[in-house]
């Protein structure tokens, strides 16, 4: 039987068509985990290796990974070998271990799919990975025999490999298996009209905010695409966190683990241990030598503070150390030369600005492109533990952060798990940072003042509710909308009483 991928043919990297193993490389390139292979000479040859082919496996495609196992029965072994850093490998081998439960959710809806009973939203045992139960472990009649060897970029992986197939007995590949095709479905979605270039989130917390978002491109984003699939899109979404803060209870509440965001606050400022502990003590002419993986083409950290021979957070602490109403304080990750040349390896953090207010440390950052569901609330985390250390060196505490992505976007496939979040989303009522309006009848006008902490900062008249609005919506004195719709109420009912000679009181 010949591998034949339903999905991801043109990312994964087929050796011998007719071999019975599958190596998943998690988040590592599958070519620098093959080129560990031949070093602990395994057979790689088209003709006789046993390996049919190398594959990621971030977290996203492991329904598609189950699919094209479910339609290549003769794939009996899988080796993980790879840089496990989402956690992708526990939810592959529990799959097959414990298998899925039902998960209880009024929002996620998939789309009817012939041939097959109603699909229900699922979680994989002893995971956070939400899935649909079209593939139950129970369809694979021989389960493919799950074998971890380890991290490639440590020596003892290359003895574990060797290991591995000098004891290891080639399966006999039972001729009768059949292929079996299992679509992957759809989730219901209603895509409503609006400004993709204007969408706009505020919240004081970083969990609040993440969940507005996913809400706005799952109502809004545009489909659109793509060489590695179709996505909902939004652009140059805005989000302002004015009070970012590590949020154990929301994130327990949402079943997010936080180990995994403490480590990456730790990897994104990750540098030599050889560079002096106070590192912006260092001399200019010192620069720290962050060491990639073999197995990346970039991080946050290298970028940030060693790919252009500078420590960007260093330098931007300088600068504000001798001013802090500085606005040079700007960094940015991306390198023109390279990027803009090369096919792969670019970082979607694109740049920082760091800005005194109100006596208080702000940060904006910049995405080039922004994975809604798995990249957002993690960079932000990141995002905070840089801003957390630049405003410890410079005495401030931290401010707002806002974060603006060019081009965000969710997987459709993937709208089972958004909605689950969304789902936990609860709306709540916050002053409008306009200011708020107390309206009463003067004479034979409505009267409305524009007021903020007590001060009168403008007065409005008229006799009809549209004058007003118009005189309001002239000044730009409403941002909210649950504010707006309220003063509507309010002019409107203070328009009747006029009318009917009546006592009007704001309610």
């Amino acid at each position: 039987m010949e591998f034949l991928p339903l999905y991801f043919r043109d990312r994964l990297l087929r050796v011998n068509p007719h071999g019975v193993i599958g190596v998943v490389t998690l988040w590592s390139k599958p070519e620098y985990v093959l080129e560990r292979f031949r070093e602990a000479g395994v057979d790689l040859d088209p003709a006789t290796s046993p390996i049919a082919v190398f594959g990621t496996l971030y977290g996203n495609g492991l329904r598609e990974m189950l699919r094209n196992l479910l339609y290549n029965p003769q794939i009996q072994v899988l080796l993980i070998c790879g840089y496990d850093r989402s956690g992708s490998a526990d939810e592959l081998r529990n799959f097959f271990e414990l298998g899925l439960i039902q998960l209880e959710s009024s929002l996620v809806h998939y789309e009817d799919s012939e041939g097959h009973r109603e699909i229900v939203p699922s979680s994989i045992i002893g995971t956070k990975r939400i899935m649909d139960d079209m593939v139950q472990r129970e369809h694979f009649i021989i389960p493919p025999l799950l074998s971890y060897l380890g991290d490639p970029k440590e020596e003892e992986t290359i003895y574990s490999i060797k290991n591995f197939f000098s004891e290891w007995n080639p399966p006999q590949v039972d001729s009768n298996l059949s292929r079996l095709n299992i679509p992957l479905p759809k989730v219901k979605v209603d895509c409503f009209p609006s400004n993709l270039l204007t969408h706009q989130v505020v919240q004081q917390s970083a969990i609040d905010a993440w969940q507005d978002l996913l809400y706005l491109i799952i109502r809004f984003g545009k489909r659109v695409t793509l060489k590695k699939g179709d996505r909902l899109e939004l652009l140059n979404a805005k989000v302002v966190v004015q009070k970012p803060e590590f949020e154990y209870k929301k994130i327990k509440k949402l079943d997010i683990d936080s180990k995994k965001l403490r480590l990456y606050q730790r990897d994104i400022l990750k540098v030599n241990k050889k560079i002096d502990k106070e590192i912006f003590a260092i001399q200019k002419s010192l620069v720290p030598t962050i060491q990639l993986r073999p197995d990346e083409s970039y991080n946050y950290g290298h970028r940030l503070r060693a790919y252009f021979q500078v420590d960007g957070l260093a330098e931007c602490v300088n600068r504000l150390k001798s001013d802090l109403e500085d606005r040079k304080s700007y960094f940015t990750l991306w390198d023109n030369q390279r990027d803009l040349k090369t096919k792969s390896g670019q970082p979607c953090f694109v740049s920082l600005f760091f800005r005194k207010l109100e006596n208080r440390l702000t940060m904006t950052s910049t995405f080039r492109t922004h994975n809604a569901l798995d990249g957002w609330l993690l960079n932000f985390y990141g995002l905070m533990a840089i801003q957390e250390l630049v405003a410890d060196k410079i005495g401030l505490p931290v401010g707002a952060i806002t974060v603006i992505s060019h081009s965000i976007s969710i997987d459709p496939k993937e709208l089972d798990r958004a909605l689950t979040v969304v789902g936990k989303r609860q709306w709540k009522m916050r002053l409008d940072p306009m200011g708020y309006f107390r309206v009463t009848i003067d004479g034979d006008k409505i009267l409305v003042e524009h007021r903020a902490e007590d001060v009168t900062l403008k007065e409005y008249r008229g006799r009809t509710a549209m004058a007003l609005q118009h005189q309001i919506a002239r000044d730009a004195a409403v941002s909210d909308i649950n504010h707006a719709m309220y003063l509507g109420r309010q002019l409107a009912k203070a328009e009747m009483a006029l009318k009917e000679g009546r006592e009007f009181v704001q309610d």
